[in-house]
């Protein structure tokens, strides 16, 4: 896989994210943190899947790893990890035809919140989309929180960090995808047929998909409602539509 890194190194935080990571055979670690005193069968699996791979057990005080991960909640169990590695445009194709399917992407136009981004992307390994596409300016990365609310999802789902997303996007419609971006004039979603090469915009959490975005897309989709909030979070969005193309590629026999 060709991948363009970060050039800072990050942490992976929690005990499910680190599994995956040490699981994983494209992760670079560097260091594994356990916390001081914790029992051996809670984190049993972590330190075998880190002596397979030849990798040094530090223990440490939980002060020590509150510090590193800014006192996110870590589980009592801190990766070091060398920069999150992100794939190509064509990585996300190649996915697609390995696994005999007509591509199914996501792209998140200045997504913010790595919460957000994080449940996307679990939502996304669950639901077997190919590739998650964002921009390098204005749009949250992949970071320590991302890979932790992800839960390991970020180790099955390519993501590919792109200097125009406009530009991507018109390069996917010249290989036969079909953009579809989120309106409040848009067609019900739950009409929406994903069954060809199909790629779902989100946009950001307050500004929603930028104008040219949204001239881009060849159809707008609109998710309805009745109650009082006319307004969705992002990553609550993007699992409602991201299972409608699930079930138009799947249905139920």
């Amino acid at each position: 896989m060709k991948n363009n890194s970060q050039n800072n190194d990050d942490f992976i935080i929690g005990r499910h994210p680190a599994v995956a990571a040490l699981k994983a055979d494209g992760q670079e670690i560097n260091k594994v943190f356990i916390q001081s005193g914790l029992r051996a069968g809670a984190i049993g699996e972590i330190i075998k899947l880190a002596k397979k791979r030849h990798l040094v057990v530090t223990n440490v005080p939980k002060a020590k790893l509150d510090r590193l991960v800014n006192h996110e909640n870590h589980q009592g169990v801190v990766l070091a990890v060398a920069a999150y590695q992100y794939a190509t445009i064509d990585d996300l194709f190649d996915r697609a035809q390995e696994r005999d399917e007509a591509p199914f992407f996501l792209i998140l136009d200045q997504l913010a919140d790595p919460h957000n981004l994080g449940s996307i992307l679990r939502t996304a390994d669950a639901a077997g989309v190919h590739g998650v596409i964002i921009p390098k300016r204005r749009s949250v990365g992949l970071t320590s929180v991302v890979a932790k609310t992800a839960a390991g999802a970020l180790e099955h789902v390519p993501v590919a960090r792109v200097n125009n997303l406009v530009q991507t996007a018109e390069e996917l419609k010249e290989r036969g995808v079909w953009l579809f971006g989120t309106d409040m004039k848009g067609t019900d979603y739950r009409r929406w047929d994903a069954t060809g090469p199909s790629a779902v915009v989100i946009g950001n959490e307050g500004k929603g998909i930028s104008p040219l975005m949204k001239k881009t897309c060849d159809e707008t989709l609109t998710i309805p409602m009745v109650g009082h909030v006319q307004s969705l979070n992002a990553s609550v969005a993007a699992s409602l539509l991201i299972y409608q193309g699930f079930n138009s590629r799947h249905p139920v026999n």
